[in-house]
């Protein structure tokens, strides 16, 4: 049957990329892919899942796209999926609850979650993509995946793909292709697929490790201090001041020891390069060292900031905290909203997310607040206001053997306030991570 001949439209003209076609037509088992952001892996990904489903000529052909999760699976592949397959290819309607398409030649393509990698054992696995692989439990591949693609007389292939995380699990894959005819590793940039002015939007948004790793897909090691754009002579400037005109931002971590909020403005400033900007501005903090409760550290919000007549603008951690008030009088968000109501000049915007944004995303975008690519600075703090602020940002350390995480144990009395920031400027100011699928050969 010509299936060729009954594409739908979700398979547009691609661009030619000799390093993408030579990962296209090699026939070696394993394939690592380290590519930049929305330079095109998971659509040649997906491209390469559905076509090998369609002609495969085994029994029960099964073929699998995962992620770390299955929500993030789902974003990624399912509605992809889905529209890359003609109805003509399909035996039965497909399952929104399995997350499953069913294809005429009795192959499946099915869409998983790595959080719980034993769920692919018991059945041969003819093909997996594996997306966002560093984000995945470290036994996922030796423990669960590798064993169901190695039936014996039915061997599976795997496309392990993502951007690098430091030294993790790509970087450790892709040392696998020396000298092993199993394995094959290929690498791109972004700037080989994007144009130009995404580069630079890019390089103007973001610091300069980030986008080395995040756009030109480095495994760029992260060693001692979280915030590494950090430096006192570049971020401190106790001439900035409260301006009464503008918003004021009040971001949280729901903490007990201790109990922190930042509070910030948005100001015109004059910048390192003699610019005026607007830069991120630390004006206000609140610290309670021990035994704190997210009432009081709202009552000491209030105290400090009754006056202020006009917007406030409100971020922080999604989860809302996890102490037993939240049994007793609700979730900290709804303690917070409860308290902000006394304020009758207050006009408040409740900006955090369902969900927080993953740590590494966090980090990226408050370094590259901190000082971008071409040497920008766009974050100061006020350390007269905000000395335990200015505490955080030098003293938060990386984890020792990790790839890039904060360590949380080395002063528990770290991380809250920046975490805090962190929110905040993720939410304003990290740059959207989506894929391609316009730009391959």
């Amino acid at each position: 049957m010509d299936f060729m001949g009954e594409l739908t439209d979700r398979w547009t003209p691609l661009k030619y990329h000799e390093i993408q076609y030579r990962l296209w037509t090699d026939t070696k088992r394993f394939k690592v892919v380290a590519a930049g952001r929305r330079s095109g892996k998971t659509e040649l990904a997906k491209r390469s899942l559905v076509l090998n489903a369609l002609f495969c000529q085994r029994q029960r052909g099964w073929f699998v796209a995962a992620a770390p999760t299955r929500p993030q699976a789902k974003e990624i592949f399912w509605d992809e999926l889905k529209a890359l397959v003609h109805p003509s290819w399909r035996r039965k309607d497909d399952s929104e609850t399995d997350l499953s398409i069913y294809l005429i030649n009795g192959s499946d393509i099915s869409v998983r979650g790595l959080d719980k990698p034993q769920r692919l054992e018991g059945r041969p696995l003819d093909q997996i993509v594996i997306d966002e692989i560093d984000d995945t439990k470290a036994d996922s591949w030796d423990n669960h995946i590798r064993p169901s693609l190695d039936t014996i007389g039915r061997l599976g292939v795997a496309w392990l793909i993502g951007v690098p995380n430091g030294r993790g699990q790509l970087f450790k894959h892709s040392k696998k292709a020396l000298g092993n005819d199993d394995w094959e590793f290929y690498k791109w940039i972004s700037a080989d697929i994007l144009p130009k002015e995404y580069i630079d939007a890019a390089r103007s948004e973001m610091d300069e490790l980030s986008f080395k790793q995040e756009y030109e897909a480095s495994f760029v090691v992260f060693e001692g201090l979280v915030y590494y754009c950090y430096n006192p002579d570049l971020h401190i400037r106790n001439d900035i001041d409260y301006n009464e005109n503008k918003a004021l931002i009040f971001a949280f971590d729901f903490n007990v020891d201790p109990g922190v909020a930042v509070i910030m403005q948005e100001l015109p400033l004059k910048n390192n390069k003699g610019n005026i900007e607007l830069c991120t501005s630390v004006i206000g903090e609140v610290h309670i060292p021990r035994n704190s409760t997210t009432p009081a550290v709202c009552r000491k919000l209030i105290q400090d900031w009754v006056h202020h007549d006009g917007s406030i603008f409100i971020y922080g951690d999604a989860t809302g905290g996890a102490r037993s008030t939240r049994d007793i009088i609700g979730s900290d968000w709804d303690i917070i909203k409860e308290y902000f109501k006394q304020v009758p000049n207050w006009n408040t915007h409740y900006m955090y997310s369902n969900r927080n944004p993953a740590e590494r995303v966090r980090v990226n975008t408050v370094n590259s607040r901190l000082k971008n690519t071409n040497g920008d600075v766009k974050f100061y703090i006020n350390e007269a206001d905000a000395p335990n602020v200015v505490k955080d940002f030098e003293g938060v350390t990386v984890l020792e053997g990790g790839s890039g995480e904060i360590d949380k144990k080395a002063n528990p009395e770290l991380t809250h306030l920046s975490d805090a920031i962190g929110y905040y400027l993720t939410e304003k100011y990290s740059i959207s991570s989506g894929n391609s699928s316009t730009t391959l050969f």
